[in-house]
């Protein structure tokens, strides 16, 4: 039996009947250089794999692996100069620093930040700085419909698009369920008329004067005919409707709180050191 694989085995019958033992008896598997790797030391997920596929290759792989990168390592930290190491540990402990104070930071934010943004907080938000919410893309609401060019009654199909009766419209998704390709409805949302385009596969340099005077397009190719009814749209550079803006003010809203949440922590911490003679300057 190959050397690996009889390890393997051994190995799972030495845990299973170890026992409480085996938090005093560790099984070496393999050794780098100075360094000895442990059964207890293989991922789970490792493990897990090599009982239920080839465990000769997924044990072989997980050992060579990792003896390849601790001699790597071992080698590479011979043969740095004192002041390369000296660096590397400065980097650690900043690093260290940062994850803990990170993780610190998040778990106060889920327990004592208030995530609650009201419609109110949105709208008075959006009213104040109005200015800062000037589109810099044509956005529009709008039917779009996807047909194949054989489709039957194509003519009622554009005239119940062009409706504004609701009946009409009902009628209209029913015949469109049936037939076509793609049917979009954004009369409820805005959506950047470029995501529109794109669905019509057009290209069209001068958007303005097209949205001023097209409510209605239609094109077709080979194989589809394309439906487009614009029912509103706001021009670049004019400011953005709040349903549009809302999203960008709640994330603005949220990271502003975020920042004065993390700055009174900080505040506090500092604060209470300086009270307790935590932090004294010599």
């Amino acid at each position: 039996m190959n050397r690996i694989a009889y390890i393997f085995f051994i190995l799972i019958i030495l845990q299973g009947c170890s026992g409480n033992n085996s938090q005093n008896r560790r099984i070496p598997v393999a050794r780098a250089g100075k360094v000895t790797l442990y059964y207890d030391e293989i991922p789970q997920q490792i493990l897990e794999s090599a009982r239920t596929t080839d465990s000769v290759s997924v044990i072989s792989n997980y050992i060579n692996k990792w003896a390849r990168q601790e001699l790597l390592y071992q080698k590479a930290e011979a043969n740095l100069s004192a002041a390369d190491r000296n660096s590397i540990e400065k980097q650690l402990m900043e690093t260290r620093l940062d994850l803990v104070i990170y993780e610190y930071q998040r778990m106060m934010m889920l327990q004592k930040m208030d995530t609650v943004i009201s419609s109110t907080e949105l709208s008075e938000y959006y009213e104040t700085n109005s200015g800062s919410f000037n589109l810099n893309t044509n956005i529009v609401k709008a039917l779009f419909i996807k047909l194949p060019v054989e489709t039957p009654n194509l003519s009622r199909i554009k005239y119940l698009a062009r409706s504004a009766s609701q009946k009409d419209l009902q009628e209209l998704e029913s015949l469109c369920f049936q037939f076509a390709e793609k049917f979009d409805d954004f009369n409820e949302q805005w959506i950047t008329f470029d995501r529109l385009l794109f669905e019509m596969k057009e290209q069209i340099t001068d958007q303005e004067n097209f949205l001023r005077r097209s409510g209605f397009y239609e094109k077709s190719d080979s194989s589809s005919v394309y439906l487009v009814v614009i029912n509103d749209y706001r021009l670049r550079g004019t400011l953005a409707p709040f349903e549009y803006a809302k999203e960008d003010i709640k994330r603005i809203i949220w990271n502003n709180r975020r920042l004065e949440f993390l700055q009174t922590l900080e505040n506090g911490i500092y604060n209470e050191a300086v009270q307790g003679n935590g932090f004294k300057i010599f």
